[in-house]
């Protein structure tokens, strides 16, 4: 396990209740800082929250729509209410959407997909940057996806949805870094979640396609995700800025 220094700092994590999130989260409380645990999933959510509480982390879960600004709002207000100040974020919360080409894709699968993973990466930049510089500069990492530097038949909306967050990263990353705020993203490669495991049940021959692109020839875990996640939010990356790490087991190097 990556060990950094994050004790006195504060962290909010959206997409908090499963996968890389949750490994996040953890992570980022083992480290020393205190965390806000956002999702909609009541249940899960709060199982994180023990989770952190049971190694004697400081967590507390804010239920949280990224897609929606006044829900997004209320979770930066939150964090600043329970513990004065915003340090550091992880972007994560997404949904990979309909599987099926892109002139098979919906209307209403569009806006789900790109409401959450681009809009909500948005609206989290919008308000947690202006705390980060009330607080002297912070950190924060955005979850793309190697999705999210090439494409993937069969999930247009979602590849186009990540493309966005790098975009968006590495915009925001030019606009602030003379004001001491670091936006990184990580990028993916097939990770033991949630959401992959849904892809592999529903495509035959989904998983040992994957596993055969994958250099390493195995799946990684969400704790690989978030171990990168922490070491972008760290004093150690302290000179780097608009970079989006793949973390992929050399996919992208082929």
């Amino acid at each position: 396990m990556a060990t950094f220094d994050f004790n006195g700092k504060v962290a909010i994590v959206t997409g908090a209740s499963s996968g890389i999130g949750r490994e996040t989260a953890i992570k980022f409380a083992g480290c020393g800082a205190k965390v806000v645990v956002a999702d909609v999933n009541d249940e899960l959510s709060e199982q994180t929250v023990r989770l952190i509480e049971a190694k004697g982390g400081e967590a507390f879960y804010c239920r949280c729509d990224v897609s929606q600004s006044d829900q997004v709002q209320h979770l930066v207000q939150e964090t600043i209410l329970r513990y004065g100040k915003l340090n550091m974020a992880c972007n994560n919360a997404g949904v990979e959407g309909l599987q099926a080409v892109t002139t098979e894709q919906t209307e209403d699968n569009w806006d789900r997909v790109i409401n959450t993973n681009l809009k909500g990466v948005w609206l989290c930049m919008k308000y947690e940057i202006p705390e980060l510089l009330k607080a002297g500069g912070g950190a924060i990492a955005n979850v793309s996806s190697i999705a999210g530097l090439i494409g993937f038949p069969g999930l247009p909306v979602y590849v186009a949805s990540k493309h966005g967050v790098v975009g968006l990263t590495k915009t925001a990353a030019l606009e602030f870094a003379d004001r001491h705020v670091r936006v990184n993203a990580v990028c993916p490669g097939p990770i033991m979640t949630p959401m992959l495991q849904r892809l592999m049940e529903s495509t035959p021959g989904f998983t040992e396609a994957i596993t055969a692109g994958v250099p390493e020839k195995r799946i990684g875990e969400p704790e690989e995700v978030a171990d990168s996640i922490l070491f972008l939010c760290s004093d150690q990356a302290g000179y780097v800025t608009g970079q989006c790490l793949a973390v992929d087991g050399g996919w992208m190097a082929q």
